[in-house]
């Protein structure tokens, strides 16, 4: 019997020709990209830990990535052992018994998944380095957070200088890093990087109404207003393939409510959606 692909194993893709080389889906932006839509959604604007992007942990706005293609043995087997270390990271906590016959792995703590994940993370970046080792030495400081702060910080400072999409994850994950540590100047210096950037990977929105979040906290509610009304100004104004408004985001919602909260008048000066026309020979009053 055909052994069913788990989620985050590479997804090969058949072909006629013998000579073509297999495909696969890139393990990181699959896993990252595919499962923290929904966990943002959750815990947008509620001052949470909201950093690291692997599975089950807690991340914020980050958008969908595009899928591209690996070839290659070395790849192949690159992208198997990343999926392994997602494997243990996602591994469920419990301190229950797993049922008899069962050979699924558990955890008893947290803090004991975290530290297995660590060490394949490491095994991953020191056998493969390459992109691969990069985006492992990511999902490594996103776990060591709970083991470690200081070493998974200064992995992300390092991260950080790289010029790729781990690069701008890990400037982000250090931003909302600072913030926590009450390092407020340095979170905002991070976060108008991040917006200055044309692709910051994470969305420029969730990045904004961080940065106004943390300006409000310094007192500097002007700023504050002007980060969260451009934010919010530019949600409002997209439109869809028919010429028709696009709903607020989460993200765009809240930054909308604080930005009532802060200034009033400036907010009215974005118009609100206008109502939907009733469907073509309807009632409008539905009777």
């Amino acid at each position: 019997m055909a052994r069913k692909r788990r989620s985050h194993e590479p997804l090969e893709v058949p072909t006629k020709d013998p000579k073509d080389v297999p495909r696969y889906k890139d393990q990181f932006q699959q896993t990252v990209g595919a499962k923290v839509e929904d966990a943002g959604k959750k815990l947008e604007g509620q001052g949470r830990n909201i950093l690291y992007g692997i599975g089950a942990l807690v991340v914020l706005g980050i958008i969908v990535w595009i899928i591209y293609a690996w070839s290659g043995k070395s790849n192949a087997q690159a992208q198997a052992a990343l999926g392994k270390a997602i494997d243990v990271a996602e591994t469920r906590v419990s301190d229950q018994p797993v049922p008899a016959g069962s050979t699924e792995k558990v955890f008893k703590t947290e803090h004991e998944r975290a530290e297995a994940a660590v060490a394949e993370f490491d095994k991953v970046a020191e056998k493969f380095g390459g992109d691969i080792g990069e985006k492992a030495k990511y999902f490594a400081a996103s776990n060591r957070l709970s083991l470690d702060r200081t070493a998974a910080v200064t992995a992300f400072e390092e991260l950080s200088k790289s010029s790729g999409d781990v690069g701008k994850l890990s400037k982000f994950a250090l931003a909302q890093t600072k913030a926590e540590d009450g390092k407020t100047d340095e979170a905002i210096a991070l976060y108008q990087e991040l917006a200055a950037m044309p692709d910051p990977i994470v969305s420029k929105d969730t990045v904004n109404f961080e940065l106004a979040k943390l300006l409000e906290k310094q007192g500097k509610k002007q700023e504050a207003v002007d980060v969260l009304f451009t934010l919010v100004k530019a949600a409002s104004e997209v439109k869809d393939q028919d010429g028709k408004a696009v709903p607020l985001s989460p993200t765009a919602e809240n930054a909308k409510s604080k930005l009532k909260e802060l200034d009033p008048e400036k907010a009215k000066e974005i118009p609100e959606p206008a109502p939907e026309a009733p469907p073509a020979g309807g009632n409008p009053f539905g009777q």
